[in-house]
């Protein structure tokens, strides 16, 4: 096979180093973790490990044969005096540094003897030493974003448009590698996890266009404030927007992520270090080359300010450096969310939880209501801002125009969960209005009110008004989006003001709560926080500001003899220089 061909002739042109790549990280230990080096003494002690299944094993799509034939071809080069190293051929910047000196990655044959007794004796050391190369890149990306936010803004506009056509010049590229994951995760990940996996030309195309609406408009070295200090107009206060810093990102499944929160990063100057899902390792990994592409074809020295992270031990290196990395984004579960906030000094902005209502009242337009639900519902079942709970009036029970919503959405293939209270009062109903009890008869039943399905499922349950489905709202939502669904003014500014949700709606559907639809050109994510940014969050969430004084010599004790007063008088913000 290759590797065998490949060992063969490394030894026989006397070659110091050869590299095998694979998609694992390198050999694995029983306990999960990579065996960083095999020195040459170590060679028959590491057969009999592999031998005895007690040790070695492996995560590698092509199996045990796969890693089978790169172990034999490694031990057989290494015995000819031949360097070898097994890694990741999705690792950032692999090549350069699998061939380093002592490497740091994958697992390393040498063909030298072990500098004290055993093969795990460098184990630690080795930890240590990727921690300090992991840091020493978190610290890179914080340099690289620094000369990123110094550019000039048709420098970033020009980054930001490559990006855009390089999506569309290499669309059948991407979407080659994006189905290569497809293949491997379509036995092991749920269907709604699929969906987000996959990529499209619809997707690509939106993406593009997101990126080429943020290139129109710098964000950066806005005038929030301008205010004169002094009496005499020499001293002025100007207040302006600046990158927040080093961004760490994390999401699960959607590769789509990363072009969007890169065009962020790059339109508001910010470094960014990207973690994606492992079912998506292919997709980020073509994905991240353009956008380093991209900067590269504008500025090299910027280049290493969007870094991609692999492996959960580096991304828990990264969450100790609340010194170097100012943000941290979750996009995921909310185990993820929750483990992040869990495990980190650094501040963390999202949500953990989509779970979001529409809550059609009595004064509805039932047609509009039944066009709003399925858009909610069907457009993309697996997003947070799909509709989870379907809240009704009471009203609509009795005269019966629940049938007609129900039966729409068994029409759409949603199954519908029967919550405890509109189960009770269709039963007590079901003289008057037999029809709505047959309606509901059969339909899965739960007391869970809280429960982001993320499919093509939702729960239905009954208030009595406006104030009764804020109520539920506030005590089983997760504040991401609201809708209601009304003719009736009075009553939706009652809910559009009660309800204490990032994002409330009238009369249309909660897949709005974007930041592309918001008209942000993408988003970093949605943020159900109070501080900072809130809902869709796009480029404004990912600035800070700066003061800036100026002045011509003044000192406070100038102010303090009277030669000076203070006056702090605004200024219009062209006045600005």
């Amino acid at each position: 096979d290759n590797d065998a061909i490949a060992a063969v002739a490394a030894a026989e042109m006397s070659i110091k180093r050869l590299i095998l790549l694979s998609d694992i990280d390198g050999v694995y230990n029983g306990s999960r973790s990579v065996i960083p080096r095999v020195y040459l003494d170590d060679g028959g002690a590491f057969e009999k490990e592999f031998e005895d299944q007690s040790g070695v094993v492996t995560k590698s799509r092509v199996g045990r044969g796969g890693i089978m034939s790169k172990l034999d071809a490694a031990m057989f080069a290494q015995k000819r005096g031949v360097e070898v190293v097994i890694a990741n051929g999705f690792q950032h910047h692999i090549l350069k540094t699998a061939a380093e000196e002592t490497p740091q990655v994958g697992t390393f044959f040498a063909t030298t003897s072990p500098p004290s007794s055993s093969l795990s004796s460098t184990t630690t050391t080795t930890e240590e030493d990727v921690k300090m190369k992991v840091k020493a890149e978190a610290r890179e990306a914080r340099k690289a974003g620094r000369v990123l936010a110094n550019l000039k803004a048709s420098e970033r506009s020009a980054i930001l448009n490559k990006l855009a056509l390089l999506l569309e010049e290499r669309q059948d590229d991407i979407l080659r590698e994006n189905q290569l994951d497809m293949e491997e995760h379509k036995e092991t990940l749920a269907q709604t996890m699929l969906d987000r996996l996959k990529l499209s030309k619809p997707k690509l195309e939106s993406l593009s266009k997101g990126l080429r609406q943020l290139a129109k408009e710098d964000p950066l070295d806005k005038v929030l404030s301008s205010v004169k200090v002094s009496g005499d107009g020499g001293l002025t206060l100007v207040k302006q927007t600046v990158p927040i810093g080093v961004l760490l990102i994390i999401f699960e499944s959607r590769p789509d992520a990363l072009p969007q929160i890169a065009g962020l990063s790059i339109a508001s100057g910010n470094a960014l270090l990207l973690k994606g899902g492992k079912e998506a390792a292919r997709s980020n990994q073509i994905l991240h080359s353009l956008v380093q592409e991209a900067i590269s074809s504008v500025c090299q020295d910027a280049k290493e300010s969007v870094l991609l992270v692999s492996g959960r031990s580096e991304v828990s290196t990264l969450l100790e450096m609340q010194d170097v990395i100012d943000l941290c984004i979750p996009r995921g579960s909310n185990e993820l969310v929750q483990h992040i906030q869990n495990n980190t000094k650094i501040p963390v902005m999202g949500h953990a939880d989509g779970i979001c209502h529409v809550y059609v009242d009595s004064d509805c337009n039932l047609e509009m209501a039944m066009k709003i639900i399925r858009d909610s519902k069907t457009d993309y079942p697996a997003a947070c801002n799909a509709l989870e709970t379907l809240l009704i009036h009471k009203d609509l029970l009795k005269d019966g125009r629940l049938c007609e919503i129900l039966s729409m959405l068994d029409d759409a293939g949603v199954t519908v969960h029967v919550a405890p209270r509109i189960l009770e009062q269709a039963a007590s109903a079901s003289s008057s209005s037999p029809e709505v009890a047959k309606s509901l008869e059969g339909r899965p039943v739960t007391d869970d009110l809280h429960i982001e399905y993320g499919s093509l499922d939702c729960t239905i349950e009954v208030v009595d008004d406006v104030k009764d489905a804020i109520a539920h709202i506030q005590e089983h939502g997760s504040e991401h989006t609201e809708v209601i669904i009304t003719e009736n003014k009075d009553t939706s500014h009652v809910f559009l003001s009660g309800v204490d949700s990032s994002c409330a709606f009238h009369n249309a559907s909660s897949r709005f709560s974007d930041g592309f639809r918001f008209g942000l050109g993408a988003e970093v994510g949605i943020s159900t926080a109070r501080i900072h940014a809130r809902g869709p969050v796009g480029i404004e969430g990912l600035l800070t500001s700066k003061w800036i004084l100026k002045g011509q010599g003044h000192t406070v004790e100038d102010f303090a003899r009277g030669e000076y007063n203070y006056v702090h008088e605004k200024l219009p913000i062209d006045e600005e220089s």
